[in-house]
């Protein structure tokens, strides 16, 4: 899987899953754009490929600003000549009982998860369109699009939202060669690894918790060009956690 002279927009890049799907698309040889709203993060991430001697580029974005994603698409046209991926990864999480959620919380976080996925999605796509071979775009939705805990609803709307966006985009964008599918990660730990529990390993078929490499492993995968007969897939990387039966005691 080839991604020399490649451009891959990441959204939500200074930290965390997208941080890491950054440096293994730099490690490929892939031009990185990193977007996120953290400044410092982000520049933060950049620094890293460049000093492992990839390409990488960093534009703020608040993916909650229409204007801010075309300027995002914009300078990335402007600076590689193409944009070939897309990973539409930021996102935020609220935990707040439905009771006492507010509507300015809720539309943050719709704006913020599923409102960013479809104009990123769109506005890349209007340049991908005129490559070639098309393009590729990867959802980063959940694992809480098919299962929940009390409180989450408005994070589960949009990941719900997310993965079928997907399919719908992928029948949208099929005649423009580009193919779109999701990743829905369960528990990837973004933090101290080491901190981890045995229990908390063994909620999991694999025996571990996830990592972030291993959602960039199948950001891979799924923008390859040779594997481009697979579109509108939400793939569940969750080291089988969410199809382990669990009988509470």
């Amino acid at each position: 899987m080839g991604f020399a002279n490649k451009t891959v927009v990441i959204t939500g890049a200074g930290n965390g899953i997208g941080r890491g799907v950054a440096l293994l698309f730099a490690e490929k040889g892939a031009n990185v754009v990193i977007a996120d709203i953290d400044e410092h993060a982000g520049v933060e991430t950049a620094d890293i490929i460049k000093k492992q001697g990839g390409t990488a580029l960093f534009v703020r974005t608040d993916v909650r600003s229409a204007s801010d994603i075309v300027a995002l698409m914009k300078a990335t046209q402007q600076t590689y000549g193409s944009i070939d991926i897309l990973i539409n990864n930021a996102g935020k999480v609220l935990f707040k009982s439905p009771y006492e959620v507010t509507v300015e919380e809720w539309d943050d976080v719709i704006q913020t998860n599923l409102r960013s996925t479809f104009l990123c999605a769109r506005e890349a796509a209007t340049y991908m369109r005129n490559n070639a071979d098309g393009g590729s775009i990867v959802n980063i939705a959940s694992s809480r699009a098919i299962m929940s805990e009390p409180n989450s609803e408005s994070y589960a709307a949009t990941k719900g939202g997310i993965v079928a966006i997907t399919h719908a985009l992928a029948a949208s964008f099929s005649q423009d060669r580009i193919s779109v599918n999701a990743i829905s990660p369960g528990w990837i730990e973004t933090g101290d690894y080491t901190k981890l529990t045995k229990a908390d390993h063994e909620q999991h078929l694999s025996k571990r918790v996830g990592k972030p490499a291993d959602i960039a492993r199948a950001c891979l995968f799924l923008t390859a060009k040779e594997n481009d007969f697979v579109t509108g897939v939400n793939l569940i990387v969750d080291g089988g956690m969410t199809r382990k039966m669990i009988y509470e005691e």
